[in-house]
C-alpha cells in the first residue's frame, strides 16, 4: 500500500498503520494469511497428499480461499458485535489474500491439467462448476485491484461501495463452486451455514439488531436448523444420500461432531460477547474487573 506524503508516495508495508507506525494486529493477521500455505507446503512435504500432491493443492488452495473470503465478510459483524473497530485496518488485506490464494487455487489446477489449455478452457466453459469459479475469480480481480486508497478517491465511496458489494454474490458463488465438487464433506455445510450467518446478520444489522444478544441466539438456531436441513438436503439430490440417515448423523459423533453443532455453538458464542460487550452493567463490572 502506499500514501501519499510531502515528499511524494511513501510505501506502508502490511504491518504498518497508516501513519507507518508498527501495528500488532496488522502483522499478526498478515502473519496468518501465510499459515495455509505453509500448510499446504508442509502437507506435500511429508507426503499427506499422497502420490499426486496436486490434487491434494487443488482442494485445499480453494478451501482456504472461500474461507478467507468469509473471514473477510467476518470482520464488519466482529467490529460492531466486539466493538473491535481496529478490525477495520485489516479488512483489505484479508480480501487480498482471498484473492492470492483463489489466483494460487486457478494456477494449481493449471499445473495439475498439465498446462493443457485447450482441454482446460473446454472445461471452463462446459462444466457448470467452472463456470462459476470462473466468474467467480474474474468478478473477484477488480475487488483487490481497487483495494487501495486512491481508487476509492477515483471512483468516489459511493461507487467504490458499489462494485465492493458484489464480494456477497461471488462469495456465494465461490460456495456453490465448492458443493458441486466430487465427494461429501463437512466444511461444505460448515460454510454454507456460516455464509447464511452473516448474511442474516446484515439483514438484522440494518433492522438495529446487530448486537441484541436474544436475536443473535435466535439466529444462532436458525443457522444450525439451516446447516443441518441443507446437508440432508443437498446430499439427498448431489450424493443420493438418504435424508433421514443424514439428519440422523447431525445426533451422533460417528462421523464427528456435525456442522450443525459448530455452527449452533459459535452462533451462541457470538451472542454471549454481544451480551458481554453491549450490556451496561455486564461491560461496567468486566471493566472494573
Amino acid at each position: 500500500m502506499v500514501r501519499e506524503g510531502v515528499s511524494g508516495l511513501n510505501l506502508i508495508w502490511p504491518w504498518q498503520d497508516r501513519n507507518g507506525r508498527f501495528s500488532w494486529l496488522k502483522a499478526a493477521i498478515f502473519a496468518a494469511m501465510f499459515l495455509p500455505a505453509i500448510w499446504m507446503v508442509y502437507q506435500v512435504e511429508t507426503r499427506q497428499f499422497g502420490p499426486f500432491p496436486l490434487a491434494g493443492m487443488t482442494y485445499w488452495s480453494g478451501v482456504w480461499a472461500t474461507y478467507i473470503l468469509l473471514a473477510a465478510l467476518a470482520v464488519t459483524p466482529a467490529m460492531t458485535i466486539f466493538r473491535w473497530r481496529r478490525l477495520m485496518v485489516v479488512r483489505r488485506m484479508i480480501g487480498v489474500t482471498a484473492l492470492v490464494y483463489t489466483i494460487a487455487h486457478m494456477i494449481i489446477y493449471f499445473a495439475l491439467r498439465l498446462w493443457d489449455f485447450g482441454y482446460i478452457a473446454n472445461e471452463m466453459v462446459t462444466r457448470l462448476t467452472l463456470i462459476i469459479a470462473t466468474i467467480s475469480t474474474l468478478g473477484l480481480i477488480p475487488l483487490g485491484v481497487t483495494s487501495v486508497d486512491a481508487a476509492v478517491r477515483r471512483m468516489g465511496a459511493e461507487g467504490w461501495a458499489r462494485l465492493h458489494n458484489t464480494v456477497y454474490v461471488l462469495t456465494f458463488l465461490a460456495l456453490v463452486h465448492y458443493l458441486l465438487s466430487p465427494g461429501v464433506y463437512s466444511s461444505q455445510y460448515l460454510m454454507s451455514g456460516m455464509f447464511l450467518w452473516l448474511m442474516v446478520w446484515r439483514w438484522l444489522n440494518r433492522r438495529g439488531q446487530g448486537t441484541d444478544a436474544r436475536a443473535l441466539v435466535a439466529l444462532a438456531m436458525a443457522s444450525s436448523l439451516f446447516t443441518a436441513l441443507f446437508e440432508a438436503f443437498w446430499e439427498w439430490v448431489y450424493q443420493d444420500f438418504e435424508p433421514g440417515w443424514v439428519l440422523g448423523n447431525n445426533f451422533s459423533l460417528e462421523f464427528g461432531v456435525s456442522p450443525a453443532w459448530d455452527i449452533l455453538a459459535l452462533g451462541l458464542l457470538i451472542a454471549l460477547g454481544a451480551l458481554l460487550r453491549h450490556t451496561p452493567r455486564l461491560s461496567a463490572e468486566s471493566k472494573i474487573g
